[in-house]
């Protein structure tokens, strides 16, 4: 066995180190993401500049002033705020408000204490060993210790929580066992080099075993948990209130906070429009919003009294309506390649994100470990290319409506989508590309329950854009292995239902070595075969656009999910902007 405290897996290092500088894209220049490099000047020359992060990104720069009232708008109501049974991580933004984790990512990716104080791992990799905290407790009073880490765990790998995030996630953890009061000992099917920082992550955190026993149908309202703030109120579609924790005292050592949180109350309101969203920022009515309309985001930018950034997502980019490699007309490789050549990126990103949004060809955010940027033009748009491929296919033939056919069938297939609302701007611009070619895509809506029938069956053609967010590159597991199509014992995320022996093998093969050198031959392998076979096609990264006004001061980013922690925020009452 081997102490670990804190621990530096190399394979990961750059998960918040120099990935930091892809990750923290902070935005200067009217109408576009300063991402990647740049010989933009101080006044920028109208060009893309990156801002490299600084400490005071991650840790708390002092004491701030108790009290007060942050007030903070979000353009969609989440689904449930038991992030054990998400099934998004659109709610990571309440992860540090209300829940804490055993592990946390310092900025050089390094794994650090939280409720875990160290940990030992086996010499075969399967078994690891947390010794906890013995100071923490749940906000109904009970204690934080072993057992509650055993019932929580099972809860996450229970078929009945139904969660696709938090059980991907610890997928190969089998089992776990309480040695003592405040030890506990997780066992592994198989060697997992991303355990640890997957444990880092908000679905992983923990809720009171006694609630999860004696009302589990309100932990999606009012869950109870060891983080720095509870739930007041959570009014549907409308507002949802959180209250400081007085006795907090055990936020992650590596943020240099102690105590409670500074601010009070947080209270979060549903603002859908994005019009009123900017408005009620620019005049005060809000402090913060963290859903800032990216067309707005020239305005924000040159208010003096506001700050704001925009911070990549690790993992998956976001994809266009993924398509069922499984069903026709997807299952024919030149098929699926066409559709990726049709796409025309910029035009997308600049339709929807107006400058802010990167345009993104290849499968791994551009931050994420292990990223190789060797295939990132590879399925750039042509349509020549993808008119080609469809001649070859023998999709020759044209209808009266200037649709693609062969043997006398149109060249067509079906979205499925939810019955809320018009299908979303990136549905209708893809939707638009592929007439181009030829191409149908339909578009049927539909309750979400007979759309999840679909899914869980495989039946359909194509769904929704999707974008899977995780803080390792075992985000191509998750989304693309065999092991991940959905079955009745796993609501995985392979929605390609893509199955390619040779992707997996190198896929599985990364989750069991931690060398550095063997993990970059193995994901490079891998990002190259995607871009191959083509199960889906990337259409921009996945950004968090954040805008805030100076009299919020103290804010730092999470270094799993770029999202702000307000545990040493505070609010200058006193400060002119």
């Amino acid at each position: 066995m081997m102490n670990v405290k804190p621990v530096k897996h190399p394979e990961f290092t750059t998960i918040a180190g120099a990935a930091l500088l892809a990750m923290v894209c902070v935005l200067t220049l009217a109408g576009l993401t300063a991402c990647g490099p740049s010989s933009a000047g101080a006044d920028g020359g109208g060009e893309r500049r990156t801002v490299a992060p600084s400490i005071h990104d991650y840790v708390s720069a002092g004491t701030g002033k108790p009290g007060g009232t942050l007030r903070v708008s979000i353009a969609a109501d989440v689904s449930t705020l038991d992030l054990q049974s998400a099934l998004a991580l659109s709610g990571s933004w309440f992860g540090r408000i209300l829940y804490d984790n055993l592990v946390y990512l310092d900025d050089k990716g390094n794994i650090t204490p939280w409720l875990a104080k160290s940990w030992t791992i086996s010499a075969d990799g399967k078994t690891y060993t947390f010794r906890l905290r013995e100071d923490v407790t749940f906000s109904d009073g009970t204690r934080f210790d072993a057992q509650a880490v055993l019932d929580n765990f099972t809860r996450i790998r229970d078929p009945a929580t139904k969660s696709p995030l938090a059980t991907a996630y610890i997928e190969p953890y089998i089992g776990g066992r309480v040695i003592d009061e405040f030890t506990f000992e997780a066992t592994l099917r198989e060697p997992y080099s991303p355990f640890l920082y997957v444990l880092a992550q908000s679905p992983l955190g923990f809720i009171s075993p006694k609630a999860i026993r004696e009302r589990p149908k309100t932990l999606g309202e009012a869950p109870v948990t060891t983080g720095p703030y509870v739930v007041e109120q959570f009014a549907r579609q409308q507002k949802i209130i959180f209250v400081r924790r007085t006795d907090y005292n055990w936020a992650p050592d590596f943020i240099q906070h102690k105590g409670p949180a500074y601010i009070e109350r947080i209270e979060v309101d549903i603002i859908p429009e994005a019009i009123s969203r900017y408005g009620s920022l620019v005049s005060g009515q809000f402090d913060i919003t963290l859903d800032a309309p990216p067309q707005n985001a020239a305005g924000l930018r040159s208010d003096p009294a506001i700050t704001l950034t925009s911070r990549i997502l690790q993992g998956n980019p976001m994809r266009a309506p993924v398509i069922n490699t499984q069903r026709a007309p997807f299952d024919d490789l030149r098929i699926r390649k066409a559709y990726a050549y049709a796409i025309d990126r910029e035009a997308i990103t600049q339709m929807v994100g107006f400058g802010e949004y990167t345009p993104k060809t290849d499968f791994l955010a551009s931050n994420t470990p292990y990223y190789d940027p060797s295939f990132k033009d590879v399925l750039h748009y042509d349509l020549a290319k993808a008119n080609a491929l469809l001649d070859e296919a023998g999709w020759t033939g044209r209808d009266a409506a200037g649709y693609r056919t062969k043997d006398g069938k149109r060249l067509t297939a079906e979205i499925l989508l939810t019955q809320s609302g018009a299908p979303n701007l990136v549905v209708v611009e893809v939707q638009s590309s592929l007439k181009k070619i030829g191409f149908e895509l339909t578009i049927s809506q539909m309750p979400n329950e007979q759309r999840l029938v679909h899914r869980d069956a495989g039946t359909y053609q194509v769904m929704g854009n999707y974008a899977w967010h995780t803080n390792t590159p075992d985000a191509l597991y998750i989304v693309y292995h065999t092991n991940q199509i959905i079955s009745d014992k796993l609501i995985g995320a392979n929605l390609s239902r893509l199955s390619d022996p040779e992707l997996d093998e190198l896929l599985s093969a990364a989750r069991r070595s931690t060398d550095p050198a063997v993990l970059k031959d193995l994901y490079s392998k891998a990002q190259r075969r995607l871009v191959e076979i083509v199960p889906s096609v990337p259409l921009f990264e996945n950004h968090n656009i954040i805008a805030y006004r100076k009299r919020l001061k103290g804010v730092i980013y999470d270094t799993s999910h770029n999202r702000p922690v307000f545990t040493s925020a505070w609010l200058d009452e006193e400060g002119s902007l």
